[in-house]
């Protein structure tokens, strides 16, 4: 793309398409349009239908270039615009967490279906995007997101000012920083993937995302054990503990919540089919 002439929105978003359909993105036309509304603030309409003044400002067409040629490099989308959607959300999104993703939302709804009150934990909060939509949809007394990484919780805290989300941001490594018997519901997306299995991940995946967040051991089960454990010691009896997992590790996943003195097991499935959350009970027995 040029950014030495004079364009109009149509004429520029048309190119940011061939541009991005020359890189081989999937959806180039409504990815170029999503990403001229993103970065300049414009109703997607207004360049589908030119609407507006003439020429678009040189300043613009430079941004916006550099926009398209970093999305045609394989940049994700969400890094490129910085905005994600998650729910009711519309949450900055870059490199220091993951991308919130829809396979994770169903998580949110599991929670609220079975503890819509009381205290809750997201461990592992990353951009803080579970623990927002429950602060926002639920009707908590408290709501904390908790993360070993500072800069995570830089992103969390970007998004809980944005959102107006009621949600106390905690630095620690898994449950640490929780009292015991203290929590209604746990949940997370901890890491869940192998070194190798990260290792073949797609380049817009492994190139962008920290791997932090994605390997979890060398069996991808080492988190999962070590949260099943200390999630038990801060979940009140009767209360609840919601994960999401891998897909092709459902059963052992189960295997190591029951171990770990949690009742109730149940795997559920993701808009997809796939089995990817974990719910289990911690005993009425202390």
């Amino acid at each position: 793309m040029r950014s030495d002439r004079s364009v109009t929105r149509r004429q520029l978003v048309a190119e940011g398409a061939a541009a991005l359909a020359a890189a081989g993105v999937g959806a180039p036309g409504r990815e170029a349009l999503w990403l001229w509304s993103d970065l300049l603030g414009e109703a997607p309409v207004a360049a589908a239908l030119d609407h507006g003044p003439g020429s678009v400002e040189p300043e613009h067409v430079i941004s916006y270039a550099a926009a398209i040629a970093r999305r045609a490099a394989g940049e994700p989308f969400a890094h490129v615009s910085g905005w994600a959607g998650f729910r009711h959300l519309t949450l900055r999104s870059d490199r220091r967490a993951l991308i919130p993703r829809p396979e994770t939302e169903g998580l949110v709804d599991l929670v609220l279906a079975r503890a819509p009150t009381g205290r809750v934990a997201d461990v592992g909060t990353g951009s803080g995007c579970i623990a927002l939509s429950l602060a926002t949809e639920g009707r908590y007394d408290q709501v904390l997101a908790i993360d070993h990484s500072a800069e995570a919780l830089q992103l969390a805290d970007e998004n809980r000012r944005r959102t107006g989300g009621r949600v106390e941001l905690l630095r620690g490594d898994l449950c640490e920083a929780l009292r015991p018997g203290s929590l209604d519901a746990l949940v997370s997306n901890p890491p869940y993937l192998t070194a190798g299995e990260y290792g073949i991940l797609d380049a817009s995946v492994r190139d962008w995302e920290p791997e932090r967040a994605l390997v979890g051991g060398p069996d991808g089960l080492e988190t999962i054990a070590r949260l099943c454990i200390s999630a038990h010691a801060v979940v009140r009896p009767g209360g609840w503990l919601a994960l999401e997992i891998d897909s092709g590790r459902a059963a052992l996943c189960a295997e190591r919540a029951g171990a770990s003195g949690w009742t109730d097991v149940a795997i559920h499935a993701d808009l997809f089919g796939r089995e990817r959350y974990l719910l289990a009970r911690r005993s009425d027995a202390r």
